[in-house]
């Protein structure tokens, strides 16, 4: 399990490298992780806190600095008329739209290393691993 948690270390470092070098200084990988679950129509502080494996304050705080930062904003809920829906900004989208190049970029790097077949065999193992492809939310999230 160490050599997975080294790799992904690794390869977070690559993007945040990434988002950095376009201008997107100010987000953690912390953020990266709410703006997979928010990229998916939204949710409301408590389902990002569930998905985040955080305190609702702590999500509360979070949400607080990505709306100053301009990265999210909350809209009125369809179907909870007292409820907030945190969705991504333009701003937000943009960082989301970085990070999906600079992750398909890491992608190919890797696969150039690891040779096309050994790439595909990882790839294939890494998704018969997937705990629930049917969310794929579900499955980006803090590993700790």
């Amino acid at each position: 399990m160490s050599l997975l948690a080294t790799t992904l270390g690794q390869l977070t470092d690559e993007l945040e490298t990434e988002l950095r070098a376009a201008g997107f200084t100010d987000v953690r990988p912390a953020h990266g992780y709410a703006f997979s679950r928010l990229s998916f129509g939204g949710a409301t502080a408590v389902h990002l806190a569930e998905h985040l494996g955080i305190t609702k304050q702590s999500a509360g705080q979070m949400i607080d600095e990505l709306e100053r930062a301009g990265y999210l904003r909350r809209e009125p809920h369809p179907t909870d008329r007292r409820g907030k829906l945190l969705v991504l900004t333009d701003r937000g989208w943009a960082c989301v739209r970085t990070a999906e190049r600079a992750l398909a970029a890491i992608e190919a790097r890797l696969a150039e290393r690891l040779g096309t077949q050994a790439y595909a065999n990882l790839r294939a193992g890494l998704q018969a691993a997937s705990t629930d492809p049917t969310k794929p939310w579900r499955g980006l999230r803090p590993p700790w």
